[in-house]
């Protein structure tokens, strides 16, 4: 069986982005990926066209590139999720019994799809999917 692991935003800002200070660890998690199925979320694309909106004409066209490329990708590597009223809904259940842990709406829904899903690694930096006992891949560069 394929195994299952998760985009976050995070992983997908500093593969786009070479000035990133994780971007040569993103490209380096990315080509150990082999036959692993990348799965995320609507929710997460919008947050990577959020962050990089601000990143100049030539960043926002490849963050605008590579959405679509996510979205158009072949199921058996990449799958998107869509959005729906009841992911939102879950998410925001979860993101009210979390109210001292700081979690985005978009990380809570990460973490419902996560769940519901059975995958256990992230590419993430982002240590609040650890406090949920998810497993993230960037490690400190520093």
């Amino acid at each position: 069986m394929t195994e299952l692991i998760f985009a976050d935003t995070f992983y997908l800002v500093a593969l786009l982005s070479p000035r990133d200070t994780f971007h040569r660890q993103a490209i380096a998690l990315t080509t150990k990926l082999g036959k692993t199925k990348i799965i995320t979320t609507d929710e997460v694309l919008t947050e990577v066209l959020n962050f990089l909106s601000d990143g100049g004409t030539k960043l926002r066209e490849q963050a605008v590139i590579t959405v679509r490329q996510l979205l158009n990708a072949d199921s058996e590597k990449v799958v998107v999720l869509s959005q729906s009223r009841s992911t939102f809904l879950g998410a925001l259940e979860l993101y009210e019994q979390r109210l001292d842990k700081g979690y985005s709406l978009t990380d809570c829904i990460s973490m419902m799809t996560m769940k519901q899903m059975g995958i256990s690694r992230i590419l993430t930096h982002d240590h609040h999917f650890t406090q949920e006992g998810f497993i993230i891949l960037f490690v400190d560069n520093r």
